[in-house]
């Protein structure tokens, strides 16, 4: 990446800062600034960075988004070689928490308008990529039994389990991060299934099988999965059985592309999700 020249910010050091450039600016793709140095932990590999960030019009010097008013970080960058841009890699890795960093963004699909995008490193912790902690011992021997690949990614048999139309949490691995509130989006790998009359399991999803975790905002989840998921610590993974009324009820669930039912109406489900992050 080339450097952005003219840039500058003052204040407290992981606050929002006071950024200063004269009008008007053009800007490139795939250029950086440093604008404060940070004075918390260093960036490494494998981590998982919170980052609170301001968008400036690089022409008139306007605020077109910022996260710091309502405090909405964004947690979703994960640093690593496999997925993370070569350039903001290099950029990322080696910078302290509490930095600030402009990006160049270079609108060039409609006015050619460019954007200054000024983020601070706000936390950085270790990007989990399957559950973590310790394993739970004291598991009712009813409930179906999980099993998991050398990946991480589970199986389900159902051991001769009834479901009772009630929703059974039952964390399956205990992590040992902060506990998971009903307001925050959750990062997870999941597998899901519903049961056939006959008692035939089948897996309608799963995380695993695309290559990479999902995020969900627990707001706007089926309610078996809110209230599963909240109080959970990060790191955990947990199985969740959901009556039909906790989740999709009495629709089917269909293929967009297809028409094809997914998921037949007045399905039990069955999870077991992986608790990677939550923010």
């Amino acid at each position: 990446m080339s450097q952005i020249a003219g840039v500058t910010a003052t204040g407290e050091p992981g606050k929002k800062p006071t950024v200063k450039f004269h009008t008007p600016m053009t800007v490139q793709n795939n250029t950086y600034a440093v604008l404060q140095k940070g004075n918390g932990a260093t960036v490494q590999d494998g981590d998982r960075l919170c980052t609170q960030g301001t968008v400036y019009n690089a022409k008139d010097g306007s605020q077109t988004m910022s996260t710091w008013e309502k405090n909405t970080p964004d947690c979703s960058i994960v640093l690593n070689t496999n997925t993370t841009n070569e350039s903001y890699y290099k950029v990322f890795v080696g910078q302290k928490v509490n930095a600030t960093i402009a990006f160049g963004v270079n609108d060039q699909n409609s006015s050619g308008t460019s954007y200054l995008m000024v983020m601070t490193i706000i936390s950085r912790a270790k990007a989990l990529s399957r559950a973590e902690g310790k394993t739970v011992t004291n598991i009712p021997s009813n409930l179906p039994k999980v099993t998991l690949a050398s990946n991480g990614k589970p199986s389900l048999e159902l051991n001769g389990y009834q479901p009772d139309g009630k929703l059974v949490v039952q964390p399956l691995i205990k992590g040992e991060g902060a506990a998971v509130k009903s307001t925050q989006t959750v990062d997870a790998q999941y597998t899901g299934w519903y049961a056939n009359s006959d008692g035939t399991l089948h897996q309608f999803d799963s995380s695993w099988d695309r290559g990479s975790s999902a995020q969900f905002s627990l707001s706007q989840v089926i309610t078996g999965w809110k209230n599963g998921l909240t109080g959970q610590t990060i790191g955990s993974q947990v199985l969740l059985i959901i009556p039909p009324d906790l989740g999709y009820g009495s629709t089917d669930q269909t293929d967009s592309s297809t028409g094809k039912v997914t998921i037949p109406a007045n399905s039990t489900l069955y999870f077991v999700v992986d608790i990677l992050y939550a923010y």
